[in-house]
C-alpha cells in the first residue's frame, strides 16, 4: 500500500507526458519587452509523441510574479477551462495592464485522446509605455538642434541644392550619473535615440542590437527600444552612456546619397526604470541635467560612409568616475516625435566571414574577398602610429583593375579610421551605418607629420553580415546542387534586404519598395518567422498613406519621387502592398486582428484606385518593372501598360470580399463583389483576343496573371493556360516576365502540376535567369535576370522561385481555407533527374517536415505533421496510390511503386 502514492504520481506523469505545451509566445515573440498592447495576443504549440493528436481545451493563467504564478496565487487572467482547439492568438482578457509591468504566464491543454497537459514552463512579456504620462516627464534631449528653415521634409532625390553645402553636423555622446543602494528586483530602460542609437551602462553595451531604432515616417512616430538592464547596473554608482548616429534621421550634403533629408539634429529620450526589493522605484529619465559632447564619430551617413577619430576618444566617458572636460556641457531639451514601441525583431549583427582571398595592390592598397555578397560591415584590427589612417571602401564588384567597384552602387562611399596609436592593437567597426558588399579595399594612409615612415599595419580584416534576427523558420536540401546554389542565392537577397524594413538593395537605394514585400514575402515566410516585423510594416503604411488614400510606392516615403510620369511613387502594384500583404499575414500566422486593425487603410486604398479608375482599367505603372526584352531592362518592355495594374486592381477587389466576409462586413462584401464584376468585364474586354486566346500581348506575364487572380472566364482558363506554355516553349523556356509577373507565373504552373516546365526554365545556366547567374559568380540574386554588372548584385525583387521550392518540389502548401497551416496539404511534385528532397517549415503550430526519394521505380515519402493539425498528403500522379490520403498530426512513411 506504501507504493500506490507513487504509482498514482507516475501514472499522472505518464498521461500529462502524452502531450505537452511548449514555444510560448506573445505578439508573435518569445517573451517579449515594450508590449504596446492591452490586449495581447498569446500563442503556443502542442507537442506529442502520439499521432492524431488534437487539443480540445485549454486554460490559460497570467500573474505579477513568477514564483507565485507557480502557486496559482496573485492571479490577473484566469481564462478557466475553455473548449477550443485554437492555440493562435488567443487575446488577453483580464485585468487591466500596467505600463512597464512584467506578467508571467502559464497554459495547460486537454487533447482528444483525454489527455490533460501539464502545465508548460513560465514565460512572460512586459508591457512598454503606453501614454505620454508614462515617460515620467522625459525630455527630448540634443546636443544642437536644427533650426525649421534648414529641415529638408521630405527629402530631395539625389544631391539636392548644391547651396546647401556639405551640412556636416556634430554625432553626440550623452552620459548620466546615478546610484543604486538597495537590491535590484528588475531594471528596464525605455529609450529612442535618432536617428539610430548605441547604449551602454557602467562601459558596457547593452544588448546586441545593431542600427537601432528602425526607419520610420519621423513625422508621424519614431521607435523605441526596451531592454531588460538588471545585469547591468551594480549597487553604487552607475552610469549611462549613449551615442547617436545620423541615419534617415539625418543624411548630410557629402559623398554618396540617394536623398538629401534632415528631419533634425539627432536627439534622444530615456526612462529607466528600477524596481528593488523592497518595492520602491526609482525612474532616471533624460533632461537637461544630463551632460553631451561630440563623438569620435566626427562624419556618419546611411549612405555616404562613417568616419572615426580614435584620438578623440575619451576614455571612461560612459563609466562611473570619468572627470569631464570642457567639452562636456548640458543637454538641450528640444522638441520630439510621437513615440511607439518596437515591435519587430531588432537588426542584429548574425554572422562572421573571414577573407577567401587577399590581393596586395601596392604596399598602401589591399583587396579582401569575403566570398559573399552581403548586408553589412568592415571589421578591423590593426597597428600604427597617432594619426595614421585607414581608408575602407566596400563593394559587390571589382574593376578590371581589381579595385572596389561603386560606379553602379553608390560611389563615393566608405569608412574612415584615425588611429590613437597607443602602442598597442587597436578594434574597430561602424555602428550606424552598413553597406552591400563582397569585397573589401584597404588603403593605409600614413600620417604626414609622423616621425616613422611604417604604414600602419592590418592584422586581421572581417566582415559582420547584419539583418533582423527574425527566427528561422525553414531549410531546404536537394540532390540537385544548382536548387541548392538556387536556394542560397535567394536567401542571401533575403538576408541581406530584412532589416527594420524589406529594403529593395544594401547600397544604393535601402527603400521600402512595396511590390517586393508581398511578392517575394511567400518566399521569405518559409525561412523566416515575419510576422513581429509585418506588424511594423503595417504600420510603417498606416503612417504613411496619405489624406487621399495613396499609399506611397516606397514605404517609408522620405522622398517624394514625383519624375517619370510619377509612376515611381503611384503604381498600382506596389501600393496594393497595402491590401494583399495583411491578408497573407493573416493567412500565414492566423491573426485577425491584422484585417481589423488595417482594414480602414485597406477600404482607403481602394477608394484612391477606384478614383483612377478609367471604365475599369488602371492605365498607369510601372508594370511588369524588369521583364526581360531586347533592350536594357528598367520599364516593361512585353505586356501592355495597364494589364498588369488592372490585374491587380481586380485581385485587391476578390481579397477585400473575403476579408468582409470574414469581419461580418455584408456591405462591403457585396459592394467589393459587384466592383469586381465591373473590372472583370473591362479587362476581358480590353485585353482579351478571343481569337487567340491571349491575353494582352501573349507574353508570359499577360497570361498568368489573369489566369492566377481568376479574370479568365472558366470557359476559356485551358486554352489561356496551353498559349502561356506555349510561349514558354517558343521562348526556348527562358524566363521573360519580370519583377512582377513571375511569381504569378509560377503559381499558375505550380497550381496545374505542371512543375516539368518550372524545372525546364530554372535547371539551366545557359539563358538568363538564376543558374545564369550562379554561372556568373553570383552569391545572391542580382536585380536583373542577366546578372548585369550595371545593376544591382543584390536585389530582392526576383526570388520568387523560393516559394516553389517549398510548396511545389518538396510538397509543403496550406489548405485552401485554412489559416496558420491548421490544415496542412502535403503535395510533392519530383521533377527532372532529382532523386531526393527534404524541407521543413516551422508552422505557427509546429514543424512540418516532408522528405522523399526516388529510386528505381520506387518512391518514399517521409512526412511530420505537428500536432493540434491536420493534414491531406496528395502523391505524384505517377505513383499507385491515387486518392489524397487524410491524416491528423504524427510520423508518417509512405513507399509507393512508380508507374
Amino acid at each position: 500500500m506504501k507504493l500506490l502514492p507513487a504509482l498514482l504520481v507516475l501514472l499522472a506523469f505518464t498521461v500529462n507526458a502524452q502531450v505537452r505545451v511548449a514555444g510560448l509566445t506573445c505578439e508573435g515573440k518569445a517573451a517579449p519587452l515594450g508590449i504596446d498592447r492591452l490586449q495581447p495576443s498569446l500563442s503556443w504549440q502542442l507537442q506529442s509523441v502520439r499521432k492524431n493528436i488534437m487539443q480540445q481545451a485549454y486554460r490559460i493563467m497570467v500573474g505579477t510574479d513568477s514564483a507565485l504564478l507557480l502557486q496559482n496565487k496573485e492571479i490577473v487572467w484566469d481564462t478557466r477551462k475553455v473548449t477550443k482547439n485554437t492555440s493562435l492568438h488567443i487575446a488577453y482578457k483580464g485585468d487591466k495592464l500596467q505600463a512597464a509591468k512584467k506578467y508571467y504566464w502559464k497554459v495547460m491543454v486537454w487533447d482528444n485522446q483525454n489527455n490533460s497537459s501539464a502545465w508548460s514552463p513560465v514565460s512572460s512579456w512586459q508591457m512598454g509605455l503606453l501614454t505620454n504620462n508614462d515617460w515620467q516627464n522625459a525630455a527630448w534631449i540634443a546636443y544642437d538642434t536644427l533650426p525649421d528653415e534648414k529641415k529638408i521634409i521630405p527629402a530631395a532625390h539625389g544631391n539636392g541644392d548644391r547651396a546647401w553645402g556639405a551640412r556636416k553636423n556634430i554625432l553626440p555622446l550623452f552620459r548620466k550619473d546615478f546610484s543604486t543602494k538597495k537590491k535590484i528586483k528588475n531594471a528596464t530602460a525605455f529609450i529612442c535615440g535618432l536617428g539610430h542609437f548605441e547604449m551602454s551602462i557602467n562601459g558596457k553595451k547593452v544588448g546586441d542590437h545593431f542600427l537601432e531604432g528602425g526607419w520610420t515616417n519621423f513625422e508621424k512616430s519614431a521607435i523605441y527600444v526596451t531592454f531588460n538592464i538588471k545585469s547591468y547596473l551594480h549597487q553604487g554608482n552607475n552610469t549611462i552612456g549613449v551615442m547617436l548616429g545620423n541615419g534617415f534621421y539625418y543624411i548630410p550634403g557629402e559623398r554618396y546619397r540617394k536623398l538629401t533629408g534632415a528631419f533634425g539634429y539627432p536627439k534622444m529620450i530615456a526612462r529607466i526604470v528600477i524596481e528593488y526589493e523592497d518595492g520602491t522605484v526609482q525612474n532616471i529619465v533624460s533632461n537637461p541635467g544630463w551632460k553631451t559632447a561630440p563623438s569620435p564619430i566626427y562624419f556618419s551617413s546611411i549612405y555616404g560612409g562613417e568616419d572615426y577619430d580614435a584620438t578623440r576618444e575619451q576614455i571612461g566617458w560612459n563609466a562611473p568616475g570619468f572627470l569631464e572636460n570642457d567639452n562636456w556641457r548640458n543637454a538641450i531639451v528640444t522638441t520630439g516625435h510621437p513615440l511607439q514601441t518596437q515591435v519587430a525583431t531588432p537588426v542584429k549583427l548574425m554572422q562572421e566571414f573571414t577573407p577567401v582571398t587577399i590581393k596586395k595592390i601596392t604596399d598602401s592598397l589591399w583587396v579582401y574577398n569575403m566570398g559573399q555578397n552581403m548586408s553589412g560591415i568592415p571589421a578591423i584590427k590593426l597597428t600604427g602610429s597617432r594619426g595614421d589612417t585607414v581608408k575602407i571602401t566596400c563593394a559587390e564588384l571589382l574593376t578590371d583593375e581589381g579595385l572596389a567597384n561603386q560606379v553602379h552602387t553608390g560611389r563615393h562611399s566608405y569608412f574612415t579610421y584615425v588611429l590613437k596609436g597607443s602602442g598597442t592593437e587597436e578594434a574597430w567597426m561602424p555602428r550606424f551605418m552598413y553597406y552591400g558588399f563582397r569585397y573589401i579595399q584597404v588603403a593605409l594612409i600614413k600620417q604626414k607629420s609622423s616621425a616613422t615612415t611604417a604604414l600602419p599595419v592590418v592584422k586581421e580584416i572581417t566582415a559582420w553580415h547584419c539583418r533582423n534576427s527574425a527566427a528561422s523558420a525553414g531549410n531546404f536540401n536537394t540532390s540537385f546542387e544548382l536548387f541548392n546554389k538556387t536556394h542560397r542565392l535567394i536567401l542571401w537577397a533575403i538576408n541581406s534586404n530584412m532589416q527594420s524594413i524589406f529594403t529593395d538593395c544594401p547600397h544604393r537605394e535601402k527603400l521600402g519598395w512595396q511590390e517586393e514585400v508581398y511578392l517575394v514575402g511567400n518566399s521569405i515566410q518559409y525561412n523566416y518567422n515575419i510576422q513581429p516585423l509585418s506588424e511594423k510594416i503595417f504600420r510603417d503604411i498606416k503612417n504613411q498613406q496619405m489624406l487621399d488614400g495613396l499609399v506611397p510606392s516606397v514605404v517609408p516615403e522620405y522622398t517624394v519621387m514625383t519624375f517619370a510620369d510619377g509612376y515611381f511613387r503611384d503604381s498600382p502594384e506596389w501600393g496594393s502592398n497595402a491590401i494583399i500583404f495583411p491578408w497573407y499575414i493573416y493567412n500565414w500566422y492566423g491573426n485577425k486582428r491584422v484585417l481589423e486593425e488595417n482594414y480602414e487603410v485597406m477600404r482607403r486604398y481602394i477608394h484612391y484606385l477606384k478614383s483612377k479608375d478609367s471604365s475599369g482599367l488602371l492605365m498607369y505603372g510601372l508594370s511588369d518593372w524588369y521583364d526581360l526584352g531586347k533592350e536594357r531592362p528598367g520599364f516593361c518592355q512585353l505586356t501592355p501598360m495597364g494589364l498588369t495594374a488592372t490585374a491587380t486592381y481586380y485581385y485587391n477587389l476578390t481579397i477585400l470580399q473575403k476579408i468582409a466576409n470574414l469581419m461580418g462586413k455584408a456591405e462591403d462584401e457585396k459592394k467589393y463583389r459587384q466592383w469586381a464584376v465591373r473590372i472583370n468585364e473591362a479587362f476581358n474586354k480590353k485585353y482579351f483576343n478571343n481569337i487567340t486566346k491571349n491575353y494582352g500581348s501573349g507574353s508570359q506575364t499577360s497570361n498568368a496573371m489573369p489566369l492566377y487572380m481568376g479574370l479568365v472566364p472558366q470557359q476559356y482558363q485551358k486554352a489561356v493556360l496551353e498559349n502561356l506554355i506555349a510561349d514558354i516553349r517558343k521562348n526556348n523556356y527562358s524566363i521573360t516576365t519580370g519583377d512582377i509577373g513571375y511569381r504569378y507565373l509560377l503559381k499558375v504552373l505550380d497550381n496545374a502540376n505542371r512543375s516539368d516546365i518550372i524545372y525546364s526554365m530554372n535547371s539551366r545556366t545557359d539563358v538568363p535567369g538564376y543558374g545564369y547567374q550562379i554561372e556568373r559568380n553570383a552569391t545572391a540574386l542580382t536585380e536583373s535576370w542577366q546578372a548585369l554588372p550595371t545593376v544591382s548584385n543584390n536585389h530582392l525583387m526576383l526570388g520568387h522561385l523560393m516559394e516553389w521550392l517549398y510548396e511545389g518540389l518538396i510538397g509543403i502548401k496550406q489548405a485552401k481555407e485554412s489559416v496558420g497551416y491548421k490544415n496542412i496539404i502535403i503535395q510533392p511534385q519530383p521533377v527532372g533527374n532529382i532523386q531526393k528532397a527534404s524541407a521543413n517549415y516551422n508552422s505557427p503550430y509546429g514543424t512540418i517536415t516532408v522528405s522523399w526519394e526516388q529510386k528505381d521505380n520506387i518512391f518514399n515519402l517521409e512526412v511530420n505533421i505537428p500536432a493540434n493539425t491536420t493534414a491531406t498528403i496528395i502523391m505524384p500522379a505517377n505513383t499507385t496510390i491515387k486518392t489524397p490520403v487524410k491524416t491528423g498530426s504524427g510520423q508518417y512513411s509512405y513507399t509507393v511503386t512508380l508507374k
